[in-house]
């Protein structure tokens, strides 16, 4: 009987680490499996069917319908979606032009800058300097490096940018409403996307194969993640989440050179490690819950 207790607590304690995996897993293969559409359906286009799609397949989990919003609170809703659609948008005009795992970790410096500028402890100070070294490693101005496209780097920072602004909206609105107002701000994204993605030049034609090929892409990228993240939060503190979520960029690195076959040079990868480590340490550091 302890025998099975035993074995029942230690289910219980991996479990919330499983469901995390899993969805940072699917979050990769998510973008990297849009990538592959890119040629077909275009940035703009796939941006708004990840938003779109995701929305819908998210609708009957988090009901967006039942939300309600004063007056006040509709302002912080649309910049948090108008966040998130730019975002997105951002990250898929960078990831048609860079490998995948190098722009996850230049997407990554947003909320780490964020939650660095946010802190006091000198030991930061260290994580500032190593994010800052790995940073200036991915630019295409580091010595030896492979030639990144100057403009996919560009939309990879202002993803971050993006991603920054989108992580203090979101305190701020899911303080007030939970998890549940990112079905609709996903919703309200897709219609803020939509007429960039209508604008985008070169005929398409959406064919069955290709109509299943965006919901899989949505299906990985935003519905499989955001439940087992859920998953994983229920059952982890927030400081260790963000300690596993750190390795993110590692994650996409290796998910761009099995999907994609993208082998990062000696430089690229000596940059997605260093900000990797100044991640994990900020967040192992963090004195959240």
């Amino acid at each position: 009987m302890q025998t099975h207790t035993t074995a029942s607590g230690w289910q219980q304690r991996l479990l919330p680490f499983a469901a995390l995996l899993v969805a940072m897993v699917s979050v990769q293969f998510g973008a990297a499996f849009a990538k592959e559409l890119f040629p077909a359906l275009g940035v703009q286009r796939s941006t708004f069917l990840r938003l779109g799609l995701g929305a819908l397949l998210l609708a009957p989990v988090l009901k967006p319908w039942r939300t309600r919003l004063s007056a006040r609170e509709w302002p912080l809703l649309l910049g948090y979606s108008a966040a998130i659609g730019t975002m997105n948008l951002c990250f898929y005009s960078a990831l048609q032009r860079i490998p995948l795992g190098i722009a996850v970790a230049l997407e990554f410096t947003g909320p780490l800058g964020l939650a660095l500028c946010l802190s006091h402890r000198r030991v930061d100070l260290l994580w500032v300097a190593l994010a800052v070294a790995g940073l200036l490693l991915l630019l295409p101005l580091a010595p030896h490096s492979q030639a990144l496209d100057h403009v996919g780097v560009a939309f990879a920072l202002m993803a971050a940018v993006l991603w920054a602004a989108y992580s203090v909206l979101a305190r701020r609105i899911g303080a007030r409403h939970g998890n549940d107002i990112v079905g609709l701000a996903m919703a309200i994204a897709a219609v803020l996307i939509l007429p960039v993605a209508a604008l985008q030049p070169g005929p398409y034609s959406i064919t069955p194969h290709l109509a299943l090929a965006a919901l899989v892409m949505a299906l990985f990228a935003s519905a499989v993640p955001f439940f087992f993240e859920l998953v994983a939060l229920r059952g982890m503190p927030v400081r260790v989440y963000g300690t596993f979520t750190s390795l993110e960029p590692a994650l996409g690195t290796l998910m761009g050179l099995v999907v994609l076959r993208e082998l990062p040079g000696a430089i690229e990868l000596a940059g997605v490690t260093a900000i990797v480590i100044a991640s994990v340490g900020s967040a192992a550091g963090s004195t959240g819950n």
